[in-house]
């Protein structure tokens, strides 16, 4: 038998593991490079988005609402 019908060392299977690791990673790579994520550029958009990850309070999420709809925290509590 020729040299294609021989079993594969563990030095092969390990090149083997490493080249499909690199092959995946690269067109993992290519896809995120092709579509890359939307990112909102909307203000309150991404105030809402960080509201609902429970990155800020309600209450830092209504100071910041405020003052992007051109209203003072101070100004409005009074009428409220």
């Amino acid at each position: 038998m020729g040299p294609w019908c021989t079993q594969m060392s563990a030095g092969g299977w390990v090149s083997m593991i490493i080249f499909w690791v690199v092959v995946v990673g690269l067109v993992l790579w290519a896809v995120g490079r092709l579509f890359p994520a939307q990112v909102p550029s909307d203000p309150r958009v991404l105030l809402d988005a960080r509201l609902a990850s429970g990155e800020i309070t309600p209450e830092a999420y209504r100071s910041i609402r405020d003052e992007l709809d051109g209203h003072t925290a101070a100004g409005t509590k009074g009428s409220r």
